[in-house]
């Protein structure tokens, strides 16, 4: 039965055929003896509440965990998933210009969404609000502190850029600022003004959702 054979399933049908169990077994064929793929990949999925969203935020290790996984298959679940991030960051890429806060939302949640630990980003923009580069500012904790103003403008006259749209997430899934929050933009902004770059968000990142301070007025 083509239903107990993945990948000849996707050879006749396509890949849009198979369910997500059925595409992660494919993944853990090779190496596989006595228990089946398509078990494993099962169990993994039951585990983590049949989340995609939450098995692309495991790490090799904890993928390791499911009996008969082993470091060769987690290598290469984690792979594959990193390659449907970044299809999505390309994808999103091509709309070369953020003319709202959804613009940069949907730009930059596919890098940040499965982040298990706080990560600080910047989306720099030509005159014409057309995106020139994203740059990675900070990973691993995220305060006024930490987040040098300096870094971020040092990275925008390197582009030349007019404009700015910083953006962190917040791994608790919840994208309401915090007092650290609002003073970093607060400051940020500030220097921005006196150098003649304007920042024209903070997108933060929650999960499924954002909060855009200039949606809120608070640029």
């Amino acid at each position: 039965m083509l239903a107990d054979r993945p990948r000849e399933k996707l050879m006749e049908h396509g890949s849009r055929s198979l369910s997500e169990a059925e595409l992660i077994a494919i993944l853990m064929r090779i190496g596989t003896r006595n228990k089946s793929a398509l078990d494993m990949a099962k169990e993994l999925l039951a585990k983590h509440d049949n989340s995609l969203a939450a098995i692309s935020k495991l790490s090799v290790h904890e993928l390791m965990q499911i009996k008969g996984i082993g470091e060769a298959k987690a290598v290469t679940i984690t792979a594959a998933l990193e390659l449907g991030r970044r299809r999505m960051t390309e994808s999103a890429l091509k709309k070369s210009q953020i003319g709202s806060s959804l613009d940069a939302y949907d730009l930059l949640h596919p890098r940040m969404r499965d982040l298990t630990q706080e990560a600080f980003w910047i989306i720099l923009l030509d005159r014409r609000s057309k995106v020139i580069s994203l740059e990675e500012i900070h990973v691993g904790g995220m305060s006024a502190m930490v987040v040098d103003p300096k870094i971020i403008f040092q990275k925008a006259l390197e582009r030349k850029a007019s404009a700015i749209i910083l953006s962190h997430n917040h791994p608790s899934g919840t994208p309401s600022p915090s007092i650290e929050d609002i003073r970093l933009t607060e400051k940020i902004n500030s220097a921005g003004n006196f150098i003649d770059i304007k920042i024209l968000d903070h997108i933060i990142i929650g999960e499924g959702t954002y909060y855009s301070f200039a949606d809120e007025g608070k640029m």
